[in-house]
């Protein structure tokens, strides 16, 4: 491990955290010949954080065309993870959006706009095609939507970035960081020690425990957007012998103040039954290190109520069920900002998962000064921007 017994370890880019963002942000950062060193606190992709599991929702659908857009390029992003590493990571399944809180019409306009494939269907034709979902209202399908493999895509992306000569150290939770005459040093829990020019800290739902004792300006720690860690519950049903696996495709169905997503179940669910669950239903927690993993009962009901209204196709009775973490900003808008040479790449607000690849180019731009990332993901800019989830045009997991 470097550093080990107090002596420390040169590196020009240091990224914290191993899970999406941070392996994301070190595969473009070493591809682009720069020394990646990424220290994680536990493992990759590690299970009580944001980016474990093999099944989340890549969709299209938001309200945004910039958003849409940003979907296409990370698209592009995975499929080019695929190839590299020779790892299928995404599953086409196509996607569903209906529900008056999703307004199908509205969406499919952005989506022409941003020249994605898609159809809009009646309630009628919907059911004749999709008889497992009682479509509600309008329907949205677009062909391209996916299932994504996200703790695939932590370990394609970090052999990637191992590959192009980036160290990867696990056990190593940040304790402290501190500038120094050239750049930081961090130093671990176990008194381990690293040394860089730059640092990227991706570090999800644990970030408001470190952003305060971050080396940022005052001005930036002041105007940085508040942070939400909620603990949020899924559940696996099983397929009903009629409606398989194999032929269901993702579903997000939105009525006021409630957003519930459904997809096929990859691993976690043995590939079996679908992965059910209301977009951003949890309690907030204050950060990672106070989850539980217990799963909230009352959730539970609500969503087996759901499957029994709007996903036929089920067995309304879960198997399994699991806690996820989003850390969320008021605006559901990610955070893409730094200063002095100190990157902050955090609140994914439970939709990030799908622009993995993009978000870390970003980082890789704005860490190396090659680029920009969009204004509207700088701190002090968050202003309530509806970029996801229940309030905008998008829907959790992923």
């Amino acid at each position: 491990m470097a550093g080990a017994g107090g002596r420390g370890d040169a590196s020009r880019y240091l990224v914290v955290g191993a899970g999406l963002a941070g392996a994301a942000t070190a595969w473009r950062l070493a591809e682009r010949g720069c020394e990646v060193t990424v220290v994680e606190r536990a493992v990759p992709a590690a299970p009580d954080g944001s980016s474990h599991g093999s099944a989340r929702v890549l969709r299209y659908a938001y309200a945004e065309r910039a958003d849409v857009e940003m979907v296409v390029r990370a698209a592009a992003g995975f499929r080019e993870l695929e190839r590299r590493s020779g790892t299928a990571l995404l599953r086409t399944t196509g996607a569903l959006d209906h529900g008056p809180g999703r307004d199908p019409r509205a969406l499919a306009r952005v989506m022409a706009a941003a020249g994605v494939e898609h159809e809009l269907l009646s309630a009628a034709a919907a059911r004749a095609r999709w008889p497992q979902v009682a479509a509600d209202g309008e329907v949205l399908f677009h062909p391209g939507g996916a299932v994504l493999d996200a703790e695939g895509a932590v370990r394609a992306m970090l052999g990637l970035a191992r590959a192009a000569g980036a160290r990867v150290l696990t056990g190593w939770p940040l304790e402290r960081l501190r500038r120094n005459g050239t750049g930081f040093t961090a130093r671990s829990g176990g008194g381990d020690v690293v040394d860089a020019e730059r640092v990227v800290v991706c570090a999800g739902g644990w970030l408001p425990d470190l952003l305060g004792g971050l080396p940022l300006p005052p001005g930036f720690l002041a105007a940085f957007p508040p942070l939400e860690v909620t603990q949020e519950s899924a559940f696996h049903f099983p397929c009903r012998d009629e409606h398989p696996h194999d032929t269901w495709p993702t579903v997000v169905h939105g009525e006021p103040g409630s957003t519930v997503y459904a997809l096929p179940g990859g691993r976690d669910a043995q590939h079996r039954g679908l992965k059910v669950a209301e977009h951003h239903a949890g309690r907030p927690i204050g950060s990672a290190a106070a989850r539980t993993g217990v799963v909230d009962a009352a959730n539970r009901a609500r969503v087996a109520a759901h499957v029994r209204r709007r996903l036929p196709g089920l067995v309304p009775e879960p198997y399994a069920e699991t806690t996820c973490l989003y850390t969320t900003t008021p605006g559901e808008v990610f955070v893409l900002d730094g200063a002095d040479g100190l990157t902050v790449v955090s609140a994914c607000s439970g939709h990030g998962a799908k622009f993995a690849p993009l978000l870390g180019e970003l980082a890789a731009d704005l860490a190396t000064g090659d680029g920009e990332p969009p204004a509207r993901f700088g701190v002090g800019r968050e202003s309530g921007r509806t970029a996801g989830g229940a309030r905008g045009g998008g829907a959790g997991n992923g």
